[in-house]
């Protein structure tokens, strides 16, 4: 089981690590607001994507798919959720600033992004349905890759929060920081544009 473990992971960590919606907006959100101020939007991707992952484990996701309308409307929701977080983070103020008031991304918008994200489907269910941890016993094999996945989840987007906090943190120029704010707000637009046809 060891092997086929570490096989997992080092297939589940660069496919379910890449860029895309939910990974580029941790780090767009820890270089606008810093990652301390990210942490309710992080628990709201992570547990997202949790649930994302059971679905396609318990075949819900199968269910899902059969009503087009309904997926097309989970997708439309995310990018709509998107661009709204895109245009905040492109107009936030530099992390320096007082923040004391201002709503901050959080747990419901990053569970309902995670919950639409294309990417996290695809991703999540090209490693769950490549691996085997626990030959002989489904149940057993699908709690054991739930299980390793979810770690890997928590893992990657935690990393995204800390990587963009820690670009914020370079940047004490406000024109600078604006700047990167910007940036990270047309990569995820790109993003989305990117991983919609994956639907």
């Amino acid at each position: 089981m060891t092997a086929a473990l570490l096989s997992m992971w080092l297939a589940a960590f660069p496919l379910m690590g890449s860029p895309g919606p939910a990974t580029l907006s941790l780090a767009a959100i820890g270089a606008a607001y810093g990652s301390r101020a990210g942490l309710g939007y992080l628990a709201g991707i992570v547990s997202g994507t949790c649930c994302v992952l059971v679905m396609i484990a318990t075949g819900i996701t199968g269910l899902i798919m059969a009503w087009p309308a309904l997926a097309n409307a989970l997708v439309v929701a995310a990018a709509a959720y998107i661009i709204y977080l895109a245009i905040r983070i492109a107009t936030a103020p530099p992390v320096s600033k007082d923040r004391k008031g201002m709503k901050l991304p959080s747990l419901p918008g990053g569970f309902g992004l995670a919950i639409a994200n294309p990417k996290a489907f695809a991703a999540i269910a090209a490693v769950y349905g490549g691996h085997q941890l626990v030959q002989h016993n489904p149940a057993l094999d699908a709690v054991a890759k739930i299980t390793a996945l979810s770690l890997v989840i928590i893992a990657v987007n935690a990393a995204w929060l800390v990587l963009g906090s820690l670009i914020s943190a370079l940047l004490h120029d406000p024109v600078k920081a604006r700047f990167t704010n910007i940036a990270f707000s047309i990569m995820l637009l790109a993003s989305v544009a990117s991983a919609l046809p994956l639907f």
